[in-house]
């Protein structure tokens, strides 16, 4: 069973240390595994859920809006609206692009009613949308938590010069603070966050949430070599990664895993866990085979000694 659940920044809602990503449903998990993928979640005790409007619009023959709709035909049929804190991110859906006031009512529509609930627990601002001013857009989603339609807000991939400006204008205008940043983090992707997120997560009390934890499968040992790669969805993001320093990151977290006698994956979503701030690693699985590794990422307690070691050895990767 995955550990107990935390209070996410300074709002209401307590989730488990795990967040379930959902990238995968309605792309390499069709419905019926992306079922199962969310019963076996729930069965563990997690209940953090993390998708977004404009997942899976990559996918050719795709919209945007998949991953939300199998999300809320499981929730229908499952009748456990209740029993999750449900995330959602809006700037990146083809029809509706930036966080201008009207775009930002729209897509929260269309993501309720393919959601199936009137409301959203956590709703992201997904990419920063610099032609809209700031204040609009702080503006519109107020609107969403005024009216009951959203609960808390969060921000993803903003500068922390314009996380800073954000919380500015909320306390000027009496809008709600931001309880949560989803940042790009991990072992082999650190200098994002640690260079200047991180700082300003701290001064305002953010939960961190990061994306990409497992580096697109590749601390999770997938990929050792370039043949490997061959065929692979994320072939692109993962092979970034595959140089000198990217493979001794990979021989520290194999000893420290054999050691422990748990899989990579878990070392490193539980290396994510001793940084300041973060309270859940988002992790995707592609089937329920994937998640027993990924939930015993959300309970194993490192040592200091095999945390400082990791830290150390991913310190020059170049990201």
């Amino acid at each position: 069973m995955i550990g107990a659940r935390k209070v996410l920044g300074h709002s209401d809602l307590a989730v488990s240390g795990l967040c379930l990503g959902t990238n995968t449903f309605g792309w390499t998990s069709d419905r019926e595994t992306s079922f199962a993928v969310l019963d076996a979640y729930v069965a563990a005790g997690g209940n953090f859920l993390d998708t977004a409007d404009s997942y899976s619009a990559w996918v050719e023959g795709n919209r945007g809006g998949e991953s939300e709709t199998i999300l809320g035909e499981w929730l229908a049929t499952r009748g456990q609206r209740d029993d999750v804190v449900l995330a959602t991110k809006v700037s990146e859906h083809p029809e509706f692009k930036g966080l201008a006031p009207k775009t930002v009512a729209a897509a929260a529509e269309a993501s309720l009613r393919r959601l199936g609930t009137d409301h959203i627990d956590l709703y992201y601002a997904h990419f920063d949308d610099e032609q809209t001013p700031l204040e609009e857009t702080v503006g519109a989603f107020e609107e969403l938590r005024a009216a009951g339609k959203i609960r808390a807000v969060g921000l993803s991939n903003y500068t922390p010069e314009r996380i800073g400006a954000w919380f500015e204008i909320a306390r000027r205008t009496g809008a709600s603070l931001p309880v949560a940043l989803q940042p790009h983090y991990n072992l082999v992707h650190r200098r994002d966050f640690e260079a200047g997120r991180r700082a300003v997560a701290q001064q305002e009390g953010l939960a961190v949430m990061p994306y990409f934890a497992l580096a697109s499968g590749f601390l999770a040992g997938k990929y050792r070599r370039r043949e490997d790669l061959d065929g692979a969805a994320r072939a692109g993001m993962a092979g970034k990664y595959l140089s000198e320093s990217g493979v001794r990151v990979l021989d520290t977290l194999d000893e420290i895993a054999q050691r422990l006698e748990v899989e990579m994956s878990t070392v490193a979503l539980a290396w994510l866990r001793t940084r300041p701030q973060v309270l859940a690693p988002i992790a995707s699985a592609r089937t329920p085979g994937q998640l027993p590794a990924l939930l015993a990422g959300a309970q194993l307690e490192l040592s200091a000694q095999d945390a400082d070691a990791l830290t150390a050895v991913s310190h020059d990767m170049e990201n």
